[in-house]
């Protein structure tokens, strides 16, 4: 039994990793404005990861995975984009996750085999109009990724999953109705937008030892948007 550290694990992607990793793994999830309701397998901690002193102190000694979920997505014409937003979007995407990974450092070392697990998109490796926001900002999170799993190797493991459209409240607004799941849908060779489940299955993986030869990878679960037409 491992012990797993989800910081933003009430929704989303978040969530269904929680749900699915707490069936054989001691899991630890945070939020930092919503928990989630009727919840009885987990216990939530609020925290907010951009905090100067993040305390962790409900953690064990030892921790063998943290996987860190926050995101955002803004899509605006880049000419209308104040600088502010681009700011705001990096100290979420990248400044906490540094903050997190520095703060819970000391935990992972612990471990017998530590793994990291970031989150990116499609829209870096593949130009999209619109992204530019989020693509700068989870850019910086895959240069992060590899420059941390060669520091950590071999350690602690460090892996980032680049996914496309998924199904999940961060991404309602562009799903918000049929015409638009099924558009998305049409877009994707696989014809389907992602699920929260299908990117939970994925950090199970990268989180088990079944991955212990795997770091420093940019995963492209995106229904082959990204390489593929």
């Amino acid at each position: 039994m491992k012990n797993i550290l989800i910081i933003g694990g009430s929704s989303g992607i978040g969530l269904a990793a929680a749900n699915l990793l707490s069936q054989e793994h001691q899991v630890f999830a945070t939020y930092h404005s919503h928990p989630h309701e009727n919840q009885t397998q987990l216990s939530f901690h609020a925290l907010n990861s951009l905090d100067e002193n993040l305390s962790l102190d409900f953690l064990p000694d030892t921790i063998d995975a943290v996987i860190y979920c926050p995101g955002s997505i803004q899509l605006k014409p880049f000419a209308r984009i104040p600088l502010s937003d681009f700011e705001q979007d990096y100290k979420l995407n990248v400044g906490g996750a540094i903050k997190t990974i520095q703060s819970v450092l000391p935990k992972l070392k612990k471990s017998s085999n530590a793994s990291i697990i970031l989150f990116s998109t499609v829209a870096v490796q593949t130009g999209m109009s619109f992204h530019s926001i989020v693509s700068t900002s989870k850019g910086a999170v895959e240069g992060l990724t590899r420059a941390l799993a060669a520091e950590f190797a071999p350690t602690i493991r460090v892996n980032c999953i680049a996914p496309s459209l998924t199904d999940t409240p961060l991404a309602s607004i562009l799903l918000q109705n049929e015409d638009k799941k099924i558009a998305a849908a049409q877009r994707h060779p696989m014809k389907r937008v992602g699920t929260a489940n299908d990117l939970a299955q994925l950090v199970a993986f990268l989180v088990s030892d079944n991955s212990s030869w795997i770091t420093g990878q940019i995963i492209h679960a995106d229904g082959g948007m990204g390489s593929i037409k």
